[in-house]
């Protein structure tokens, strides 16, 4: 009977997971505290990895809003949430089409992708886009264009959306899931979810991609399949990645600088709050935060 239980538990817990997280990944361990190492110039350490929110149906998408709250998601619940400068959590927006990624154009929208679409969720709701699946993740480069992951298209790719335009498909890219911009928007970054490199393209100015290749490999693999998803960048150009057991940093140049240990994996993060000095972790079932040396890109919501 006991067997039975666990199984049944298992399968609930996997259920829920696909709802929100990445299909086809194991259902997320228990949320816990862990400690980061020292990582120069990003993180002291000790420092704590500290649980903000357990008990969520999946976790996705944060971003800082321009009032220095944060917004998260909560795919399976079809919700955004709203952490505000005391760190206070309430909801957001609801009936949200299992909104997952989120990023905010130059007039302030909060446009995300859900369950077929890149919509625009607030203040107003607008579908930018319907696609043939789910798009995974996106940014937005400062011409308002829309990059966006589609990793069921086969192979998975990246697309683009020019301001006022309709999606183009601008890369073929492995395991496509998380996705990002460097600073200077001339680099963009794919998390290929089964690879051990993160996933680096040139930036033509009009919005196309060229030179793909391998930016950085991960370190602490278990197998080649990282998981890998969500993607940062802070104002030095460094960028972090959330792979199985944890948060990878680059440095600019795709030098591994180190990890940061979760007890979930990292499936979306951003550095957020007032000071975008705390990096915020969306996870299995929980929210996470870290404080760092390091401080968020401000040219860009995420």
């Amino acid at each position: 009977m006991r067997n039975t239980m666990v199984l049944l538990s298992v399968l609930c817990s996997a259920s829920l997971y696909a709802q929100g997280g990445r299909a086809g990944a194991p259902p997320p361990l228990p949320a816990t505290e862990t400690v980061a190492p020292a990582i120069p110039g990003v993180v002291a350490a000790g420092t704590k990895v500290a649980i903000v929110k357990d008990g969520l149906r999946s976790s996705e998408g944060p971003i800082q809003m321009p009032d220095g709250t944060t917004l998260f998601t909560e795919p399976g619940a079809s919700r955004v949430h709203k952490i505000d400068k005391n760190g206070n959590i309430t909801v957001f927006l609801e009936n949200t089409e299992r909104a997952n990624g989120l990023a905010l154009d130059s007039k302030g929208r909060l446009i995300a992708t859900t369950a077929d679409s890149i919509v625009v969720l607030h203040p107003a709701k607008e579908v930018l886009a319907k696609m043939p699946s789910r798009p995974n993740d996106l940014v937005i480069d400062k011409k308002d264009g829309i990059y966006f992951t589609l990793p069921s298209d086969k192979p998975s790719a990246v697309y683009y959306i020019p301001k006022g335009g309709q999606p183009m498909k601008v890369g073929e890219a492995p395991g496509a899931h998380g996705i990002q911009l460097s600073p200077d928007e001339k680099t963009l970054y794919s998390a290929d979810s089964g690879g051990e490199y993160l996933i680096a393209f040139d930036v033509q100015p009009d919005g196309k991609l060229t030179n793909k290749r391998n930016f950085g490999k991960y370190q602490g693999l278990a197998k080649p399949a990282s998981h890998a998803d969500g993607i940062a960048v802070d104002r030095e150009g460094r960028v972090y990645v959330g792979i199985e057991h944890g948060v990878q940093v680059f440095s600019p140049k795709g030098d591994a600088l180190g990890v940061i240990p979760t007890s979930q994996r990292p499936q979306n993060l951003a550095f957020a709050g007032p000071d975008k000095k705390t990096l915020y972790l969306t996870g299995g079932s929980a929210m996470f935060a870290v404080k760092t040396i390091a401080q968020g890109y401000a040219g860009r919501a995420k």
